[in-house]
């Protein structure tokens, strides 16, 4: 269960801004408090969420199966079916039914499967995305239209932001008016640079009354933004599970399906995707299975799922929903925004304000960003720059607290007074 602090009555903006209150704040017990090891103040959990006891437990639980039962766990445990399994238990975070998703590949192997099968189903030869897309989408995208011998340039639609920052659901809509030929709106649920949570109902429905297909990436949404994917009409997404669900390094991504297109045939095809009642018959013919699961490829790799399982029972055990997270995601996120507009005049908060319009991180922009995000990690606060301007504070809901989020902005603001920042150059090429 969720405990968001809400303060004395008597609290001012002044007291709220001491790191007195923000540690007095955390006294409200937090159940997933004592769940969580993350190294320093951790504030990359739009990155890489940190590992769990149950997390670490569930892998070895998986290796001791393995070590009991050899080959005989593809039979003997649930090892077949484990895909669906996980499918089913993230499926009400998304808002789908349980035969809507599965667990399987990487978020890009997804997005090539799932734009090529609908790219090549729809009436329509271009795919409209936008400009502040994630780079992997479009470079999967890309291919998928050479694949099918159309143009990568003049076949890829990319609506223009505004304002560099975020994405108007009326620009979408007004793209679609301008270019007919769009077959497959492919859009995030929330910008990995800013932090905007674009209104995925208005997109799907513009997207709908345009005969094209939608999907959703859902990478910087699944696991603190609930979603209702199958109410709004959405007809496929993806995302991962090392973010905000804390699955680890490399684990294995999600897939949502819409039940209206099970049975199609996947542009991907793979013998893990074939119906589970034949599967071992070896038919040389692919069967697709009748739900989601069309869409996995390979062997599944139990390792990098097995976390994700732990902390889906944590979340269980603690009696935490998504929804939960949710609202302590808003509490802390909005903390950030108190603290910034107080104590760091020099930067921008890159981030819609509205709860309807921003998911989980919020997005400092500064000239020196870069230098900010190396001088912070020096002061063992991890967050991350993003070209140009932006370093990103996520105060993951599952581990962060207010103490967190206040020690973060102090620690920008040593770095600031102190010109910390000004020690590094440009970024040199390697992971920031």
């Amino acid at each position: 269960m969720t405990e968001t602090p809400g303060g004395n009555a008597h609290d001012t903006d002044a007291d709220r801004r001491t790191r007195e209150w923000a540690v007095a704040a955390d006294g409200a017990r937090w159940s997933l408090a004592d769940a969580f090891d993350a190294p320093g103040t951790y504030m990359e959990g739009n990155s890489l969420g940190p590992v769990s006891d149950a997390a670490a437990e569930a892998v070895e639980a998986l290796l001791a199966e393995w070590r009991e039962l050899g080959v005989a766990g593809w039979s003997e445990s649930d090892w077949f079916d484990y895909g669906e399994r996980l499918g089913s238990r993230v499926a009400p975070m998304v808002g789908a039914r349980e035969d809507e998703v599965v667990l399987a590949n990487s978020t890009t192997v997804n997005l090539h499967t799932l734009v090529g099968t609908f790219l090549r189903e729809s009436s329509g030869s271009k795919v409209l995305v936008n400009e502040l897309d994630f780079p992997s989408d479009h470079y999967a995208v890309r291919a998928r239209l050479r694949e099918r011998g159309l143009d990568p340039e003049a076949d890829l639609v990319q609506v223009a932001s505004r304002d560099g920052r975020t994405i108007d659901a009326a620009d979408v809509a007004a793209a679609l008016d301008a270019h007919p030929e769009v077959g497959v709106v492919l859009m995030p649920s929330v910008l990995y640079r800013s932090g905007q949570l674009l209104d995925v109902a208005a997109i799907a429905e513009a997207a709908h009354e345009h005969d094209a297909v939608v999907g959703f990436d859902c990478a910087h949404s699944v696991g603190v933004v609930p979603h209702e994917l199958a109410d709004h009409g959405v007809d496929f997404a993806v995302w991962c599970s090392y973010k905000y669900l804390n699955g680890g390094p490399g684990a294995v991504a999600g897939l949502y399906v819409h039940r209206r297109h099970h049975g199609t045939m996947p542009s991907l095809s793979g013998w893990w995707g074939h119906e589970k009642a034949t599967q071992f018959e070896m038919n040389e013919r692919f069967t697709p299975a009748a739900d989601a699961g069309a869409w996995q490829i390979g062997t599944p790799p139990l390792l990098a799922m097995a976390p994700l399982r732990g902390v889906l029972d944590l979340l269980d055990e603690r009696g935490v929903t998504v929804a939960d997270l949710r609202e302590r995601s808003l509490a802390l996120t909005d903390y950030l925004f108190e603290l910034a507009d107080a104590r760091l005049p020099e930067t921008e908060v890159a981030t819609p304000r509205a709860p309807a319009e921003r998911g989980g991180h919020v997005a400092l922009a500064h000239p020196e960003a870069y230098g900010v995000s190396e001088a912070l990690a020096e002061r063992d606060v991890v967050v991350d720059y993003r070209p140009p301007d932006v370093v990103r504070l996520c105060p993951g809901p599952t581990h962060v607290g207010f103490a967190d989020c206040w020690d973060a902005v102090d620690a920008i603001r040593e770095v600031l007074d102190t010109g910390a920042h000004e020690a590094y150059g440009e970024p040199g090429g390697g992971v920031t």
